[in-house]
């Protein structure tokens, strides 16, 4: 007998199979917009006030933030006694990319194809990045029965109404453009014989607009975005950190001071503009969760942005995928993509019940999750934990043998490593700490609103989804603003003449903190996520 999974839980599947039969022939309906309202006042992260701290510094001073992140804007800069020179000018560009993500790679391009001497600095290598994790697809309307306004409705709804318009805009008008982009680049989009990609549903689209590669979308995004970087011979300074954006006299922004994180030397890089494409901060694991986030996802980049006067947008919103794995544990918080029940797999409780529509937004889901689990309806997970099941075998019931080899091969290799076949039985998850949704303030574009000569783009930039996001819409975004944020950087820099330059905003805001009271001993940007057990 096949029994890959203790038995408690092969008791529980005893009922998701009891129930399939019956499920299949009724989907579950859709929430009212009253009932998804309730679900996440009750069960959201988001609504846990205990959770956030005020901010009690700088531009956002007032509001709130989780706690985690409030720590690192309310801690020391990293450079606070330290001899910088900013003489001694190490790297001089027209354009310094801040992150080597898909955002950081679109902008360096297209800043490059502009004429622009560009360079790229990463902490890490180019290439580690939520871009990388990414694996259900990426949206755009450009089929006929779509349009860039049925995917406005959909984004803007999906976001709570909160988003900015423009911004959102700006996001549906331009992803036909995105996708051929890539697709002329070398994006290896799964397509029908003739050469029609294949289009899929996410969660809160009212059309198939989902185009993915597998179910590796993101890696197959950020090779082909590193290829034509290399390609192009862009310089990318790779181990390296910005830790923290240097201005001028004027106050312009007009570089940043660079940590080599291998020997521990600062640089300094003059900029005529520049760039904040960081990324997340999933490793930040806000309230304990787990996370899909790369290494380096710690919200650097709102860091250093808000240090230099850079306005925060609902950094208080954050996204937790609904399907993370929570078994086995090796694989704690692993991304099971959206694309996994957009094929035909259901959310089902420990008792066999499909208790919410697959397809729900993001957040609606994974409330459902936290409640079911909250409520006794959950799986008992060795160590403490519970999850539900997300019920794989009726994917290749419905779809046909081979289904899931064909439409999700990374998921199902991840899951076989471990001996569980997810053709054969449901794979258990718990939500996963995935997005930020807030970041810095950008205008359309791309310039935040305060800071002359400082650019967003990608998962640092605040206000593109409102307070969800929808599936697919990340991959979108880090094109279509990284694009963007290349050509305006690469034209703004034509224009720039820098002056004197300074860190005495780094000085003034350690003022701010001194006179607010607060005190501590932590150090900020994070740089990389405290996992080091240190013994007494």
């Amino acid at each position: 007998m096949y029994t890959p999974y203790p038995e408690n839980m092969m008791e529980s599947i005893k009922k998701v199979e009891a129930s399939r039969q019956a499920r299949m022939a009724t989907e579950p309906r859709r929430l009212t917009a009253d009932e998804k309202d309730n679900l996440l006042k009750e069960f959201h992260p988001d609504y846990k006030p205990e959770a956030f701290a005020e901010i009690k510094v700088g531009p956002n001073k007032g509001e709130k933030a989780p706690l985690e992140l409030a720590n690192m804007l309310h801690s020391t800069s990293r450079i606070c006694g330290e001899n910088i020179d900013l003489t001694k000018v190490d790297y001089d560009v027209d354009v310094l990319v801040i992150g080597g993500g898909g955002a950081g790679s679109s902008c360096a391009i297209e800043a490059h194809e502009a004429g622009a001497n560009v360079m790229i600095v990463t902490k890490l290598r180019i290439g580690d990045a939520n871009t990388m994790m990414a694996e259900g697809g990426i949206q755009a309307a450009d089929k006929e029965n779509d349009s860039p306004v049925q995917h406005y409705l959909d984004c803007f709804g999906g976001g709570h109404f909160a988003a900015k318009p423009e911004l959102v805009k700006k996001l549906v008008m331009e992803a036909p453009d995105a996708i051929k982009w890539l697709n002329e680049l070398g994006v290896e989009f799964d397509k029908e014989e003739d050469g029609t990609m294949i289009t899929t549903h996410g969660g809160g689209t009212s059309r198939k607009r989902m185009h993915a590669a597998k179910d590796y979308s993101g890696a197959e995004i950020m090779r082909t975005l590193r290829d034509e970087v290399i390609n192009r011979g862009i310089p990318v300074v790779e181990f390296t950190s910005a830790v923290e954006l240097i201005k001028d006299d004027k106050g312009q922004v007009a570089g940043a001071v660079l940590l080599n994180m291998e020997t521990g030397d600062y640089m300094v890089a003059r900029a005529k503009t520049v760039v904040i494409a960081t990324g997340g901060a999933g490793r930040m694991h806000y309230q304990g969760f787990p996370t899909s986030n790369h290494y380096g996802a710690t919200a650097d980049g709102l860091v250093l942005g808000y240090r230099a006067g850079a306005k925060l947008l609902y950094q208080d919103s954050i996204q937790y995928h609904p399907t993370g794995a929570i078994y086995p544990s090796q694989i704690l918080g692993a991304l099971v993509t959206e694309k996994v029940r957009s094929v035909g797999a259901q959310l089902v409780n420990g008792e066999g019940e499909a208790y919410i529509h697959p397809l729900e937004t993001r957040d609606v889901n994974a409330s459902g999750v936290i409640r079911e689990c909250a409520e006794g309806r959950g799986v008992d997970v060795p160590g403490g934990a519970k999850g539900v099941w997300l019920d794989t075998p009726m994917i290749e019931i419905l779809g046909g043998e081979g289904t899931i080899e064909k439409r999700i091969p990374a998921m199902f290799r991840m899951y076989m490593n471990y001996g569980i076949d997810m053709r054969k039985v449901p794979i258990l998850i718990y939500p996963t700490l995935h997005y930020q949704n807030g970041g810095l303030e950008i205008g359309g574009d791309g310039f935040t609103k305060n800071i002359e000569n400082l650019l967003v783009a990608g998962e640092a930039v605040g206000g593109i989804h409102g307070r969800n996001r929808l599936m697919g819409n990340s991959l979108l975004d880090i094109i279509v603003f990284g694009r963007n944020a290349g050509k305006a950087a690469a034209k703004k820099s034509q224009e720039v003449t820098l002056g004197e330059l300074t860190l005495s905003h780094i000085e003034d805001y350690a003022k701010e903190l001194k006179a607010a009271g607060v005190e501590t001993n932590e150090v900020s940007p994070l740089l990389l996520p405290k996992y080091a057990r240190h013994e007494r």
